[in-house]
């Protein structure tokens, strides 16, 4: 593995942690709102959270590429704070990938707290607990299997997006460059055998994090039982 593949490996693996950091709050809030919320517009809202996935990345990333621009509220409001820019920058890819994800982390947190049950809230409130006690002491433990899995879908996802990323991103080595574009790169130039060590490298990865999130799993079901 060449220099520019360790660092593109770890752009990779900072902006797959640092979407996770982003979205773990987003989706207990979020989450736990559609879990227990009765609003009759709820189905709309899980709609809108669900589109990310289902539209093209091309048409996802022209629209962030849009929504972005230096000249967005968003991306001068960006450049007066910090003097940097969105769009072909680590904080556009970043909050690209936040908008990518969020379904993947807010859905199996809703239904995580949706299984809680009203019954549960109401027998720990005639206990005595405070909403905000039971939510820490009871709902975040009961539904932390639901956060988890979302967090690792998110950080999985991330390491293999490609069309959103190099839209909003562009190629840019140590900024934007992940290891999904140097694969991609490799193609490009007939590397073959390194495009193949670098996917085998990235789908590792995806694995072990998916494995070790079954494993932990189990291992809270033993002890359960």
């Amino acid at each position: 593995m060449s220099g520019d593949d360790l660092v593109a490996l770890r752009l990779s693996l900072w902006l797959a942690l640092a979407t996770v950091a982003a979205l773990l709050p987003l989706a207990v809030l979020l989450g736990r709102w559609l879990g227990v919320t009765a609003w009759r517009g709820r189905p709309l809202v899980e709609a809108l959270l669900i589109l990310p996935l289902l539209l093209p990345p091309t048409v996802l990333g022209l629209a962030l590429l849009i929504g972005l621009g230096p000249d967005t509220p968003l991306g001068r409001g960006w450049a007066a704070l910090t003097g940097g820019r969105l769009v072909f920058g680590f904080a556009g890819i970043w909050l690209a990938s936040i908008i990518v994800n969020l379904p993947l982390a807010v859905q199996p947190a809703a239904q995580a707290f949706r299984g809680i049950g009203d019954e549960l809230r109401q027998s720990a409130a005639s206990c005595g607990l405070s909403p905000w006690a039971a939510f820490w002491r009871i709902e975040l433990p009961l539904a932390w299997p639901g956060l988890a899995t979302g967090a690792v879908l998110a950080f999985a996802h991330t390491l293999g997006e490609f069309g959103v990323v190099l839209m909003v991103g562009g190629a840019i080595p140590g900024e934007t460059a992940t290891l999904s574009l140097a694969i991609y790169d490799r193609v490009q130039a007939f590397d073959m055998a390194g495009a193949g060590r670098l996917a085998l490298l990235l789908a590792g990865i995806s694995l072990g994090a998916v494995v070790l999130l079954f494993l932990l799993g189990r291992q809270k079901g033993r002890k359960r039982g």
